[in-house]
């Protein structure tokens, strides 16, 4: 039973991650974990956290993970911080993995399952990687972080900052959901409203960093909400007795979450602790009026171009160029999936079929992966007996302004 309340001496006693180095996902360039860096300076390419796990193996027992206290941070051997009192926990993690009985048996699938990640902490999936980038900047003595949002990254970030007794500021676009603006200021945070898209918010963001010493917590800009993220993809192989999906359909704006999962399968596969070591096939879902990674993907492309004019009632995929698109590229591709764009109208009708069948009130982002596979599977993508996973990566209660 995981059901104890946590505190954070209950969870671990002792250092307790088995991070060894940063490598630059382009480059390949090594770099120490134990001081403040961001991307690499070389290549530009976003960095990626390394654990010695020889030693996760000798040392940490796979299923007596399964025993310890709920939340992200049992998993504490594969995350980067080392000191557990600069964890930062506000309940995130262990979401639920449900089954889709009355939409599966409609689409004639008998695995259908998906993962709401709308009971984080926010209401959304970000908690999970501010989590992590939060408490490991706490370790590193930053004092003040920044991030461009379109929404839940944000109130995200000031509900962590808050806890941790570090300043954030936020830049978000104007038309950004009310909720996500109002978390933030509850949470202590500034918030800076701009006109244009993230992108511009980034822009704002960025400079302001540059300028007055703000540490930056963009998607992939930094190296540590990535390691919140690959939670999920332990979770999965958890809940399926250490196996995996044979799909995943994931919404794509930054791609910290599917980058993160594809990291964690091979992790756990590194570890032997997979029964079955035949990873899923990732799909990436973004809305028609914003696809850079669909457009790319098609275009046999190991970047994307940046999309112009992006529009979508998504907000969350509303990214018209991630930081790590060759990162989300390459591992689509190494896992033999797809990408696939929704229009808006297939996301609402999604949302509604989830809500009256299962009970289930997605974000649009989550809604725009059940619209997803009704496509594959009018290409027969897909096939009656996979075990297919959707994302819900937040409440659509943060929308209701939209409705």
């Amino acid at each position: 039973m995981r059901s104890q309340p946590i505190m954070h001496d209950s969870i671990v006693s002792k250092t307790t991650s088995y991070l060894s180095e940063l490598e630059c996902s382009g480059c390949g360039r090594k770099f120490t974990p134990d001081k403040v860096h961001t991307f690499c300076p070389d290549c530009q390419s976003p960095l990626l956290a390394r654990y010695d796990l020889t030693s996760v193996g000798k040392h940490a027992d796979r299923d007596a993970i399964r025993h310890r206290q709920n939340g992200l941070w049992r998993w504490h051997e594969l995350l980067p911080v080392r000191d557990p009192q600069n964890f930062v926990f506000l309940g995130e993690g262990d979401t639920a993995l449900l089954h889709l009985p009355h939409i599966g048996k409609e689409l004639g699938l008998s695995n259908l399952y998906v993962k709401d990640e709308s009971t984080n902490p926010t209401g959304s999936f970000k908690a999970r990687g501010l989590a992590a980038a939060v408490s490991k900047a706490k370790e590193l003595g930053i004092e003040k972080v920044i991030i461009p949002t379109a929404g839940n990254a944000g109130g995200a970030m000031a509900a962590y900052a808050a806890r941790a007794k570090i300043k954030a500021l936020i830049y978000m676009p104007k038309d950004t959901p009310r909720a996500n603006i109002e978390e933030s200021r509850i949470a202590g945070a500034e918030v800076v409203l701009v006109d244009g898209l993230i992108s511009d918010a980034a822009g704002m963001a960025g400079e302001k960093a540059r300028a007055e010493g703000w540490f930056d917590l963009s998607t992939f800009k930094e190296p540590y909400r990535v390691e919140g993220k690959k939670i999920m993809g332990y979770e999965l192989a958890e809940a399926f007795n250490w196996s995996l999906p044979d799909v995943i359909i994931y919404p794509t704006g930054g791609g910290t979450g599917l980058v993160g999962m594809w990291k964690a399968f091979a992790e756990l596969e590194a570890l032997g602790w997979l029964s079955n070591t035949r990873r899923p096939r990732m799909v990436s879902v973004q809305a028609e009026g914003c696809a850079p990674v669909v457009k790319a993907f098609e275009n046999g492309a190991s970047f994307c171009d940046f999309w112009t004019n992006a529009h979508t009632l998504a907000s969350g995929l509303r990214v018209p160029k991630s930081f790590a698109d060759a990162l989300i590229l390459h591992d689509i591709r190494e896992s033999q999936g797809t990408a696939v764009a929704v229009n808006d109208e297939s996301i609402l009708d999604a949302q509604r079929k989830l809500g009256r069948m299962e009970g289930i009130f997605a974000a649009p982002e989550g809604a725009a992966t059940l619209a997803a596979l009704e496509a594959l599977l009018k290409r027969k993508w897909v096939q009656p007996d996979e075990r297919i996973v959707l994302f819900n990566t937040g409440s659509g209660l943060k929308y209701l302004d939209q409705f």
